[in-house]
Formats: C-alpha cells, sequence, structure tokens
C-alpha cells in the first residue's frame, strides 16, 4: 500500500502525536503524517513530529496553550470541514492521545454531521509517558488498584470542579493533565477531603523531551515543587502510592528528585 493510500480524499483521520518524542510514535501515525495533504496541529505536539511532516504538505497550526488560543474549537471544526470537503487528506495531530482531553469527540461529531469519513489513531498519553520515565507504575498491586486522569484546565475565571471525596480515597493513582497553576489548590482540597499528606507526588514536565524534568516529593509540598516551571513547560501531575516506584537511578541527569 503506497502511503497516500492509507487516507481517503476527503477523509480525516485525528492522529495521537504522543508526548514529543518521535520515537514514541506508533507506525501507523508515521504513515499517515506522511500520507497527507494538509496537518492541522495543536500547541502540544513535538517539534521533532512536526520535523517527520513531509515538504509540500500543508501545516495548520491550531495550537491553544495557556488560556491563549490561536483558534476557537468551533473554527477548527469548521477548518477540518472546509479541508475535507475540498478533498483533501487531512490529519488532525493532537499531542498524546487524542481521546484523553482531545476533544475528539467534537470533532468527529461535527464532521460526522456532515458525512465526512473520520478515524482514530491512537498515541501514547503522557501519564503513561511520565510513569515510564520515572520507573514508576500508574497502578501497583495492593495499593493502587485504579487510575484517575483529570484535566485542571480551566477557562479564565472558572473555579476548578473536582469530585475531591472521590480522588482522595486511598488505593488509586491521579493524573492531572496541565495541573502547574493549581497545584496548591488541588493539594489542599486533596488533603482536606481525607488524602494522605505524605502520599507520594511526581511532578512530570516537558514529558519525554530533552528538557524533561521530573520533580518528586509529597501531596502537602506539591505547591513548593511547581514554583520553578515556567507557565510555558507542560506539565502533569501525578499522585498516589504507586508514584513512588522503583529508585531512579543518579545518572538520569534530566530528573530532579527532592527529599520528602
Amino acid at each position: 500500500m503506497q502511503p497516500n493510500e492509507l487516507i481517503a480524499r476527503g477523509q480525516v483521520w485525528l492522529v495521537g502525536a504522543g508526548p514529543g518524542d518521535p520515537d514514541l510514535l506508533t507506525r501507523k501515525a508515521e504513515k499517515l503524517i506522511s500520507a497527507a495533504d494538509i496537518v492541522f496541529y495543536d500547541a502540544l505536539v513535538g517539534r521533532q513530529v512536526l520535523d517527520l511532516i513531509p515538504a509540500g504538505v500543508e501545516r495548520v497550526s491550531v495550537g491553544k496553550r495557556s488560556g491563549r488560543h490561536s483558534k476557537q474549537q468551533e473554527s477548527i471544526n469548521d477548518l477540518l470541514l472546509a479541508a475535507a470537503r475540498a478533498g483533501k487528506r487531512v490529519v488532525r495531530l493532537k499531542g498524546g492521545d487524542p481521546s484523553v482531553f482531545g476533544r475528539s469527540a467534537e470533532e468527529m461529531d461535527h464532521l460526522g454531521e456532515a458525512g465526512i469519513a473520520v478515524r482514530i489513531c491512537p498515541g501514547i498519553t503522557t501519564a503513561s509517558a511520565a510513569a515510564a520515565s520515572g520507573h514508576a507504575s500508574l497502578t501497583l498491586r495492593g495499593k493502587a488498584r485504579g487510575l484517575t486522569l483529570v484535566t485542571a484546565h480551566l477557562k479564565a475565571g472558572e473555579p476548578l470542579k473536582l469530585d475531591w471525596d472521590a480522588l482522595a480515597r486511598p488505593g488509586g493513582t491521579i493524573g492531572i493533565y496541565m495541573g502547574r497553576a493549581a497545584a496548591g489548590e488541588i493539594a489542599r482540597n486533596l488533603i482536606a477531603a481525607g488524602r494522605d499528606p505524605e502520599t507520594p507526588v511526581m511532578v512530570a514536565v516537558n514529558v519525554s523531551l530533552p528538557s524533561e524534568r521530573l520533580i518528586r516529593g509529597k501531596l502537602s509540598a506539591l505547591a513548593f515543587l511547581v514554583q520553578t516551571i515556567s507557565d510555558e513547560d507542560p506539565t502533569l501531575l501525578l499522585i498516589g502510592e504507586a508514584v513512588a516506584g522503583t529508585r531512579v537511578p543518579v545518572e538520569m541527569a534530566a530528573s530532579v528528585a527532592l527529599p520528602a
């Protein structure tokens, strides 16, 4: 099969770009990128992943970072629809996995209502990549029987409304995407709802990239742990007993281990 035969003209693929390292792309994702006529990409897609887009393929940035929206979601939906109706082979490239806080359902609904064929190519989500980098597990027999993924991303002025009682129950790992700005509030609410202040946490910054940082500590110190992180650095919070994992080797110079 030739690369461009993977995508029919007028078809849209929602493709997971993974956490940033191009080596963490699936083989299918790389083939789809090579087959596209036009690629719409998010701000969190790694630069080296974008370098895989062939010369001559149209690139359109539709990224959203730190509350600054280059495109509203409705505009993105319309751009995808217009490209598909023009008979182009369309790739919508999303950081991580398209179905984990990637608004894939909204785009699929919009395109589907117009009769446009849409398919998904999954990607490695940041929580999985962060746990791998930190020699940790997202679940742990006897200590973490479940995993809950939530986002702390909010529109300006909106309060952070999460089910704190459910999140505070022991026996599970919490992955909080875009959690840097709300780290102090998250820790306070979890502890107030009964989560042990000594619960291990790992703050994962720029996961899988050369600038990756892994900062370890405990829940009560979470607000302190994020103080040196820039607003521009994508940050994930992992909270739970499983996060302690195995001891991270000293030679992992990109990681930062803070005393408990």
